[in-house]
């Protein structure tokens, strides 16, 4: 499938997980790929050369996300390739405190450090971006697409930690006021993964807790599985492509029905 050609797509936090996925995925289907990392440049060259086996022209750009010099670094990388058509608003960062009636376990700059990621940068990079955006709208005649990565910590309060939670929740409404002010050169939307079997898990817990919060997962699901960046990433695709050229302002829960609890037996 080649519908992403001649498309431009930039997708912060791609040199692992969920963000790989994204542009792995865009460049299989012909996008030029711009990858974001703030620390693991071993892992977004790695990331990179997935994508360039498909045949698109990649740039590989360190950049911290909610630092507004950041953000200009990578509008001016996808300034060389000439147009931006879809930004992939995926870095993201947490403080582990998965008691959330210890408010000991959080700071005021354990807060500030995660809106700053979460929220901030998001804004900054699309404020960055911006100008491509609309131009590729005004030479295409086709929305660009901007897909937040948030969570059903967003939505249900739930997750690793309050300040996390309510980090995605301001990210939920963000996109619902962007999607409305930036219509129609740009449409914006959300998906609001639950568990994604992805480093952050992995990294904080050993193996036998990381399996053990898998088969929990899979027991509470009522589709019964555990998700993998994969199978979110092809949610994020729906959003990039034209297949939603009718959707903004929607926040996608793709958590395999966690949400909804298992029916009783």
């Amino acid at each position: 499938m080649t519908d992403f050609e001649d498309r431009v797509a930039l997708i912060t936090g791609s040199g692992s997980g969920l963000g790989r996925s994204m542009a792995v995925k865009l460049a299989e289907r012909g996008a030029d790929i711009i990858v974001n990392y703030s620390r693991s440049a071993k892992e977004a060259e790695e990331t990179a050369d997935m994508c360039r086996s498909h045949g698109v022209k990649v740039s590989v750009v360190q950049a911290n996300v909610a630092d507004p010099d950041g953000c200009r670094a990578l509008a001016d990388a996808a300034a060389e390739f000439g147009r931006l058509d879809i930004l992939g608003n995926n870095a993201g960062i947490t403080r582990h405190a998965p008691n959330h009636a210890d408010l000991d376990a959080l700071s005021r700059e354990d807060f500030l450090d995660v809106y700053a990621v979460n929220v901030v940068a998001p804004y900054l990079v699309l404020q960055a971006t911006k100008p491509l955006l609309v131009a590729a709208y005004e030479k295409s005649g086709r929305a660009s697409s901007v897909v937040n990565t948030s969570s059903i910590a967003g939505v249900k309060g739930i997750g690793s930690s309050i300040s996390y939670a309510a980090s995605k929740g301001a990210l939920n409404t963000m996109t619902l006021s962007l999607a409305r002010a930036l219509a129609p050169a740009i449409r914006v939307n959300a998906i609001c993964p639950g568990f994604i079997g992805t480093r952050w898990f992995k990294d904080s817990m050993d193996e036998e807790s990381f399996q053990n919060v898998v088969n929990r997962v899979e027991q509470s699901t009522p589709l019964g599985v555990a998700s993998g960046p994969d199978d979110i990433a092809d949610t994020a695709l729906f959003f990039f492509s034209d297949a939603s050229r009718h959707v903004t302002g929607e926040l996608m829960l793709t958590d395999a029905g966690l949400h909804l609890g298992k029916p009783p037996v």
